[in-house]
């Protein structure tokens, strides 16, 4: 058995986000010592790791709880995991695709910028409500 720092470090999730996992009902409570303290046994563990995963891979708690709740039943379909693994396909590509539109807007504006010593910046004049055409160059 482990403390909750041991289990921390085991499944790289962190102590306060293994509070946190406990409090929302996404883990099963810890055992207890007879003084109070959390332990925490390798399935445990396996269910942190699980879970860490699940999250590095962008899923949103609701559906780490799905996830979890598929992966405890040995009677489920392949294809209910794989319709939520597509869905997080989709949800990441829509993502990356409004990243790639930030980075294009902000690349506009800081070459629109002329990056000297005059007070005039068109990247602060967007962020103040007023797009690069609007300001006049002087």
């Amino acid at each position: 058995m482990m403390n909750i720092g041991e289990a921390a470090a085991s499944s790289g999730v962190s102590a306060k986000m293994i509070r946190y996992y406990e409090q929302t009902g996404l883990i099963p409570p810890a055992g207890r010592t007879v003084s109070g303290y959390r332990t925490y046994g390798p399935k445990d563990v396996q269910i942190l790791r699980f879970v860490r995963r699940a999250r590095d891979l962008g899923f949103p708690m609701e559906k780490v709880a799905d996830l979890l709740a598929l992966w405890r039943d040995r009677g489920r379909a392949s294809a209910d995991v794989k319709h939520l693994a597509e869905a997080q396909v989709q949800i990441l590509e829509a993502r990356i695709r409004e990243m790639q539109e930030m980075k294009a807007a902000l690349e506009h504006l800081v070459h629109s910028c002329a990056g000297d010593d005059r007070a005039d910046c068109p990247i602060l004049d967007d962020l103040g409500g007023r797009s690069a055409c609007e300001v006049r160059p002087r």
